[in-house]
């Protein structure tokens, strides 16, 4: 009998951690930032706030990332397809340069892909 319950224990949380991270409501997915070049990103408690950042295409931006979560899947921000990356300071602002870039959706994430938010360049 006790096996019975710790399997299904189990079988719950990995549901948990599936909804957690994949399937369950987008926290800030509505909000989307003013233009701006100097905008801070603030990286707890398993996501990025804001998580959807809208700035001029063709010009170079600066945003800042501030990590407050200890977590190793929050030491690195990628964004894949601007060939940029940068390892995030832990309770510091840490600059990440965008290049000019056309307009368009990049995505951008920690390595591990449990942190996620798009960049738009209109």
């Amino acid at each position: 009998m006790a096996e019975v319950l710790v399997n299904i224990v189990g079988v719950l949380m990995i549901l948990a951690v599936i909804w957690w991270f994949w399937l369950g409501p987008k926290r800030s997915a509505s909000k989307a930032t003013p233009s701006t070049d100097n905008l801070q990103i603030l990286v707890k408690d398993g996501v990025y706030e804001p998580d959807l950042i809208r700035l001029p295409a063709g010009r170079t931006a600066t945003l800042h990332f501030h990590r407050e979560d200890p977590s190793p899947c929050s030491e690195w921000v990628l964004f894949p397809d601007l060939e940029v990356s940068a390892q995030l300071s832990l309770n510091q602002d840490t600059l990440v340069e965008i290049p000019k870039a056309e307009p368009g959706e990049y995505p951008f994430n920690c390595q591990m892909q449990m942190y996620r938010g798009t960049l738009i360049l209109e």
